[in-house]
C-alpha cells in the first residue's frame, strides 16, 4: 500500500507527476518525448530565463512520485501536509546505500551538466536540517567541489558570513559558518541542495541574500523532487531573469500536489483529533508491552580521524571525504563488534540513527556497517580482526532524529507510523523543546522492530540530557534489545572559541581547505553600530538624525535578525531577542518641555524623538530598592499566575497540545521585563524555555509590521502571545487589536494569519484584558525608572527618515548608563521569590482559568473619560491612569497634576517623591478605580513652566 493513501483519502490530496500535470494542462504540447530523460516540460522557457529543470532517467516524474514520497500531517499554519521522502533517511528508515546513492547520482548529473572545469570551481550548499546529508552526498557525486551546509546551531567564536530564511519550515533561521570565509566568495557555480522544492521560496531567499554579497553567473538547484506549482515556477522564471544569472534545476522526479481549497482547516482538525484520540502515537520511549528491562546502552569509541570535521557545518572538502573513506572500514568494524551480529537471527534489522543536522557521518557509518556485515565470515567463525561471523542477511537501515513535529498514525497507508518524543540534548539556542524520532518504534507490526540500534551523536550533544530518563537513549532502549551509541567529535574551526564539549582538533594542513583564522567581516548596515561616544549635549531645537561616519545609509534588509545582549541591552542573550534596529548612534533626545510643546502642537509624534533619560537621585534609587524588596513577592505571585494561566489557555487552544509552546512577544519596553520573568518561571517550574522577543508598538501608528512578518517566518502566528507590563485605560490594547487586523488584511502580510491580538499582562487595573496576574493597581518597580530597569534600552522610535519600509522600528542602547543599571537586580529579586509564592499563585491561576467573568470590563476607560471631562482636559490621551502610567508622566512628559486614591499607602511613595521634585500637586480623590492617575498638562507651552522648568498649574 502507498504510504500516502490515508492522507489522500482524508484530505483529497493527490500527487501528479510532471508528465500527467503537463498533459492535463496542455503545457507539454510539442515537447520532444526523447528529451524527457533530461528536461521537464518547462525547458522551452530556458532561452527566456536561463532556467532549466533536469529530472532523472525515469523522466519528469515518470510515475516515481509514489515510490519516492509518502504523505503525513503536520501542525503548521501554511501547509497541512508533509511530503515524506522514502530515500532521504530522515523520517523513514531506509537502506543507507539507497540514501547515499540517490544523492551521489544527482551529484554526478550536476557534474555532467557543468563540465569538469566548472564543477571544480563550484561550491555545494545544503540546507539544515533535513538536507545536510543529501547535500554531502551530492558533493560526493560531484567529487570536485567543497561542501557547506547551513546550520541552526550558533558556534561560539565563528562569525556568520550570511544567512537566509526558509519560509515553510518548522524552524527557519539558517546560518552560514564556513571556517574559510572565502569559500563562498568565488564566482564559480553555486549548487544548492534541498530535499524538495515545494514553492522555491527558500531557494529565492538564499540566492537573493548570497548574490547580494557574492554575485556569480550560475546557480544549480538540486532536490529529490520538484513539486512546485505553475505559479511557483513562474516566480523562479522571473527571478532568474531579473538576476541576470543562469539557474538550472536538477531533480529525481517532478510533479505537483493537488490540494482542495479547505485543506488547511481539515488538516488542522485531523491533527487535533488524532493527537489526543485513541490512535495517538507511541511516544516518549514507552514500551508497548511489558518485557525485560531496557538494555544498557554500550558506547563505542570510533577512533574518529584526528581533526576531521564531523560534517559540512564549517566546510567539508574532497580531501576530507578521502580521509573519511579511508577511516570508515575500521570504524565500521568497531561498531560491528559492539552490535554482535553473531547473536542476530537471519533477516535481523539494525538501525543506525543520526542526530538532526548530523546526517552524513551516521549515513556513511551505516553504509560501511552494512558492507562489514555483508563481507564478514560465515557464522561461527571469526576473521583476523576478531569480528565474529554475521547472521545471514542482516539489514542495516538509516534515519535521523528531527526537530519537526509531525502527526504519527499507525496505519500502513500513512508515512509516519510511530513517533518517539524526547527533550533536546544539545543545549540548543532556542531552548529544550521536544525532538522526535519517527518510524523507529515498531507500533503494531512486530516485523518493523529493530533487533539492534546504533545512535550516533556529536560531542556537543553528548550531554547528561542524552542519558537521562526520558532522553533519547532511554527512548531507544525501550524499542530494541541491543543499543549502541557512538560520539563523533564536534569540529571547532581554527581560531574559534574553545568548545568544552568538543575534542576535535584543527584539520592537518594537507587535508584542509585553509587553516587560517577567519577574518572579522564588517557588520551589515542594520547590525550594531560602532561604540557609542559620550552623550552629546541635548539639542535646543527639534532633534534631527545624525548618521555616524562610516555607517552606510540604511536599506531595507531581508535578513534582519533580533538584537541581543550584551551587544544590545543588558539582558542575557537567551532572555530576549529585540526585533528592533539599533539607533544608538543617532541623536534623538530633546528636552521634555520642547517635546511636549511639539507633540501637543501637532508638529511631532511622541515616537519621533526621545526624552532625555531621567537620572534618579540617590534618594530615589534608595526608594526604588526599598519598594522592590516590599513588592517582590507580590510581583512574583502575579508573574506565576499570569504565566500559568497563559500556559493553560495555550494548551487548550484548538490544534495545540502538551508539546505546544507559546512564543512570548513583549511590547517594548514596559512589557519586556515581564516577558523575561514569565520566561524564567516557565523554565523554573516546567523546564521549558519559551522563545521571547520584544516588538515595537506605537500609539496612533500601529505595530511594527516588519517584526510581525519576521515572527510569522520563524513561528506559527497562532503560538504568539503578546505581553505587556500593565494596562492603563486600554489604549494599547485597542491599538494592537486594530493593528493586527489591519496587518492581516493588507498585501504586506502575504497571507499571514493567526495572530491573536489579546495581551497578557502582569496587572490589569483597567479591566482591559482576559489574561492577567492581578487586577490590583500596585507599585511595579520596573515602572519607577526608564532604561535603567529595562535593560538600558530606550523607548522605541518610529520616524520615516530612519525606518524604511520593511525595516524594524528602532531604539537606543544606553551603554554609558551601565553603572546605574538595575535591570538585573529587579529580575533576580523577583525570581528569588518564586518558590515562596508558587502554591498561592497556582491557586490564583486555577481560579482565573475557572472564572467565567474574566472578560474585559473597560472600567478604566470609563473612568478616564469621566476624568477628562471633569477636569476640562477633553483628551483621553492626556489622562494616564495607574501607578505605572503616572510614573511615566512624571518621568517623560510635562505633568499637570496627580490624582491619588484617598488612603493609598506606600505604593505611591515614589510617585509623591517625583511629584515633589517636579512641583506637581497631588490631589487625593474618592471613587478612583486606580491607585493614582497622572494628568499631562492640557495646554502646554514653554510659558507654562517657570524658569526652573517646574510645572505651573492653571
Amino acid at each position: 500500500m502507498w504510504s500516502g493513501q490515508w492522507v489522500a483519502d482524508q484530505l483529497g490530496i493527490a500527487l501528479e507527476d510532471a508528465s500527467d500535470a503537463a498533459e492535463a494542462s496542455d503545457a507539454a504540447a510539442g515537447a520532444d518525448a526523447d528529451a524527457r530523460a533530461d528536461q521537464t516540460s518547462q525547458a522551452s522557457q530556458t532561452s527566456r530565463t536561463s532556467q532549466a529543470s533536469h529530472t532523472g532517467p525515469d523522466g519528469p516524474g515518470g510515475g516515481r512520485l509514489r515510490e519516492l514520497l509518502g504523505l503525513a500531517l503536520r501542525r503548521n499554519p501554511r501547509r497541512a501536509h508533509l511530503l515524506v521522502s522514502n530515500v532521504l533517511g530522515k523520517h523513514v528508515p531506509q537502506r543507507p546505500a539507497v540514501v547515499h546513492g540517490s544523492g551521489v547520482r544527482l551529484g554526478e548529473r550536476v557534474r555532467a551538466l557543468l563540465g569538469d572545469a566548472d564543477a571544480a570551481r563550484a561550491v555545494v550548499l545544503g540546507y539544515a536540517e533535513t538536507a545536510t546529508g543529501l547535500g554531502h552526498s551530492v558533493a560526493d557525486g560531484l567529487a570536485l567541489a567543497p561542501y557547506l551546509h547551513s546550520t541552526r546551531r550558533p558556534v561560539e567564536g565563528v562569525r556568520p558570513v550570511g544567512g537566509f530564511e526558509e519560509e515553510h519550515s518548522h524552524a527557519t533561521s539558517h546560518l552560514l559558518l564556513p571556517e574559510d570565509p572565502a569559500l563562498l566568495a568565488g564566482d564559480g557555480p553555486l549548487v544548492l541542495v534541498d530535499d524538495e522544492f515545494s514553492t522555491g521560496r527558500t531557494v529565492l531567499n538564499t540566492i537573493r541574500t548570497l548574490h547580494r554579497r557574492f554575485p556569480r553567473e550560475r546557480y544549480v538547484v538540486v532536490a529529490l523532487v520538484d513539486m512546485r506549482s505553475a505559479a511557483d515556477r513562474a516566480d523562479l522564471d522571473r527571478f532568474a531573469a531579473s538576476l541576470g544569472a543562469r539557474v538550472d534545476l536538477v531533480a529525481l522526479a517532478a510533479g505537483t500536489v493537488r490540494l482542495p481549497a479547505d485543506v488547511l482547516a481539515r488538516g488542522q482538525a485531523l491533527v487535533a483529533e488524532h493527537e489526543s484520540g485513541p490512535t495517538a502515537p507511541l511516544q516518549d520511549g514507552a514500551p508497548e508491552h511489558a518485557g525485560p528491562a531496557n538494555p544498557a546502552p554500550v558506547r563505542v569509541e570510533l577512533d574518529w580521524p584526528r581533526g576531521l570535521p564531523d560534517g559540512g557545518r564549517h566546510g567539508f572538502t574532497p580531501a576530507h571525504r578521502r580521509a573519511l573513506d579511508a577511516a570508515l572500514p575500521d570504524m565500521a568494524r568497531r561498531l560491528a563488534r559492539a552490535v554482535r551480529p553473531e547473536r542476530l537471527a537471519p533477516g535481523a534489522r539494525v538501525l543506525v540513527l543520526g542526530f538532526e543536522e548530523l546526517m552524513y557521518a551516521p549515513l556513511r557509518l551505516a553504509e560501511a556497517l552494512q558492507a562489514e556485515f555483508d563481507h564478514a565470515p560465515a557464522r561461527g567463525t571469526s576473521g583476523a580482526d576478531g569480528v565474529s561471523g554475521a547472521a545471514a542477511g542482516v539489514e542495516v537501515r538509516y534515519s535521523t532524529t528531527t526537530r519537526s513535529p509531525v502527526l504519527a498514525l499507525d496505519d500502513p497507508g500513512y508515512a509516519i507510523r510511530t513517533r518517539l518524543t524526547f527533550p533536546a540534548h544539545d543545549a540548543p539556542a532556542d531552548g529544550p523543546s521536544p525532538r522526535y524520532a519517527y518510524n523507529v518504534a515498531p507500533g503494531g507490526d512486530p516485523a518493523r522492530r529493530f533487533d539492534a540500534a546504533v545512535a550516533v551523536v556529536d560531542s556537543a550533544a553528548d550531554t547528561p540530557a542524552l542519558h537521562a530518563p526520558g532522553g533519547l537513549l532511554d527512548a531507544l532502549a525501550a524499542q530494541t534489545p541491543r543499543l549502541v551509541y557512538a560520539v563523533v567529535p564536534s569540529y571547532v574551526p581554527t581560531g574559534a572559541a574553545d568548545d568544552p564539549a568538543s575534542k576535535a582538533e584543527p584539520v592537518p594542513a594537507e587535508a584542509a581547505v585553509s587553516s587560517r583564522r577567519a577574518p572579522q567581516y564588517p557588520p551589515a548596515p542594520t547590525t550594531a553600530a560602532p561604540a557609542r561616544p559620550a552623550q552629546a549635549a541635548p539639542a535646543t531645537s527639534a532633534p534631527t538624525p545624525r548618521t555616524p561616519g562610516g555607517v552606510p545609509d540604511r536599506q531595507a534588509s531581508p535578513m534582519q535578525e533580533p538584537l541581543r545582549g550584551p551587544d544590545f541591552s543588558s539582558y542575557a542573550a537567551d532572555e530576549v531577542g529585540w526585533l528592533l534596529q539599533d539607533f544608538s548612534e543617532v541623536t534623538l533626545e530633546a528636552p521634555i518641555e520642547e517635546r511636549e510643546e511639539a507633540i501637543q502642537g501637532g508638529g511631532a509624534h511622541y515616537a519621533e524623538s526621545l526624552p532625555i533619560e531621567y537620572q534618579p537621585s540617590d534618594a530615589y534609587q534608595d526608594l526604588f530598592r526599598s519598594a522592590l524588596q516590599t513588592s517582590a513577592a507580590r510581583i512574583a505571585r502575579a508573574v506565576v499566575a499570569v504565566t500559568e494561566t497563559l500556559l493553560t489557555e495555550h494548551r487548550d487552544r484548538p490544534g495545540r497540545g502538551p508539546d505546544s509552546r507559546p512564543v512570548l512577544v513583549s511590547l517594548a519596553r514596559a512589557g519586556t521585563p515581564v516577558g523575561v520573568l514569565m520566561r524564567r518561571w516557565a523554565q523554573h517550574a516546567h523546564g521549558v524555555d519559551l522563545p521571547h522577543y520584544a516588538i515595537s508598538i506605537v500609539r496612533g501608528r500601529g505595530i511594527d509590521t516588519a517584526a510581525l512578518r519576521w515572527l510569522a517566518r520563524h513561528h506559527d502566528p497562532v503560538d504568539v502571545v503578546f505581553v505587556d507590563g500593565w494596562t492603563g485605560k486600554g489604549a494599547i490594547t485597542r491599538e494592537l487589536a486594530a493593528a493586527v487586523e489591519e496587518f492581516e488584511a493588507s498585501e504586506a502580510a502575504g497571507g499571514v494569519r493567526g495572530f491573536d491580538p489579546r495581551i497578557a499582562v502582569l496587572a490589569d487595573p483597567g479591566g482591559c484584558v482576559r489574561t492577567y496576574g492581578t487586577r490590583d493597581d500596585f507599585l511595579i518597580p520596573s515602572a519607577c525608572l526608564n532604561s535603567t530597569v529595562s535593560g538600558l534600552v530606550s523607548r522605541t522610535v518610529l520616524r520615516a527618515d530612519l525606518v524604511r519600509p520593511g525595516q524594524f522600528h528602532g531604539a537606543k542602547f544606553y551603554r554609558e548608563l551601565a553603572d546605574a543599571d538595575l535591570s538585573g537586580l529587579f529580575l533576580d529579586t523577583v525570581t528569588a521569590r518564586f518558590a515562596e509564592v508558587a502554591d498561592a499563585a497556582a491557586r490564583d491561576a486555577k481560579e482565573l482559568v475557572a472564572t467565567p467573568h474574566r472578560a474585559p470590563t473597560w472600567e478604566g476607560w470609563a473612568a478616564v473619560e469621566r476624568i477628562s471631562e471633569e477636569y476640562a482636559i477633553h483628551d483621553v490621551n492626556l489622562v494616564k491612569p495607574g501607578v505605572g502610567e503616572t510614573s511615566r508622566v512624571l518621568l517623560r512628559r510635562v505633568p499637570w497634576k496627580v490624582l491619588a486614591r484617598r488612603g493609598a499607602g506606600p505604593d505611591l511613595d515614589h510617585v509623591r517623591m517625583l511629584a515633589e521634585q517636579r512641583g506637581v500637586p497631588v490631589e487625593e480623590v474618592d471613587d478612583l478605580p486606580y491607585s493614582c492617575v497622572g494628568l499631562i498638562h492640557p495646554r502646554y507651552t514653554r510659558a507654562a513652566t517657570g524658569a526652573d522648568g517646574r510645572a505651573v498649574a492653571r
